[in-house]
Order: C-alpha cells, then sequence, then structure tokens
C-alpha cells in the first residue's frame, strides 16, 4: 500500500499522550517509522533511548528537550535530532498540548529506560 490514511492520535496507555503510527513495520517498513504524538500540558515521556536516530518536528506547543544534561526549549517549527542511545525525555511546557512527528531510522522501534530494561511500548510501531 502506498497511500495510507493518517490516524488521530488518540489515548496510548502513557498518561498524557494520545499517540498514532503513521508508518511502520505493519505496512511493511524496516528501516523507518513515523510517529504523530500529541502531550498534554504538563505531560511527558519517560526517560527513555532508543537504538536509533530519531527526528522530531513540533508544530504547536512548547517544550523542553532534556538530553545529555542539558536542557533545550522549543516550539513550533523547530527540528530535534537525537542520536541513536542518547537518554532523552520530551516534557509540554506550554499551556496547549505539544504536538510533533517523530520519524525513527528503525521498524519496529524499540525502546528502553536509562537502565537498560525495555520498555513495553503500548502501540504498535
Amino acid at each position: 500500500m502506498y497511500v495510507l490514511s493518517n490516524q488521530v492520535p488518540s489515548p496510548s496507555g502513557i498518561p498524557g499522550i494520545d499517540h498514532a503510527t503513521l508508518a511502520g513495520s505493519a505496512d511493511g517498513l524496516r528501516k523507518i517509522s513515523v510517529w504523530q504524538q500529541s502531550v498534554a500540558p504538563g505531560g511527558a515521556t519517560p526517560p527513555h533511548r532508543h537504538d536509533c536516530e530519531e527526528v522530531v518536528m513540533c508544530s504547536a506547543g512548547e517544550g523542553e528537550l532534556h538530553i545529555a544534561g542539558k536542557v533545550e526549549r522549543f516550539g513550533p517549527n523547530t527540528t530535534i535530532v537525537i542520536p541513536a542511545n542518547a537518554d532523552h525525555q520530551i516534557i509540554s511546557v506550554g499551556k496547549e498540548p505539544l504536538q510533533f512527528v517523530a520519524v525513527f531510522s528503525m521498524s519496529p522501534v524499540e525502546a528502553h529506560f536509562p537502565d537498560g530494561q525495555s520498555i513495553a511500548l503500548p502501540w504498535k510501531s
């Protein structure tokens, strides 16, 4: 299938995060995954890392990226580049939901807590 209908992000099982997999392993992809997420004000991803590179494109809201002992703020029309195996966390810090599309250089995407424990993602990637 070459043309996919985008799904609307829906509750993911992680508090404060709505998720939609726009394209991934279920669509036959092996080297790329594309997610759309909305993070409620005050919500956050857990601190984690991936065995692949990640690019996050913010379309709305305000966020903070916690990575490599630094905190970097971002908002609409910004792109975040996260190297493979970098522990990071994205936090929604504005009054409106943080909305972004994330692209990963693997499919399915695997995530781990900073201690190396695997995170069972509640969606198909």
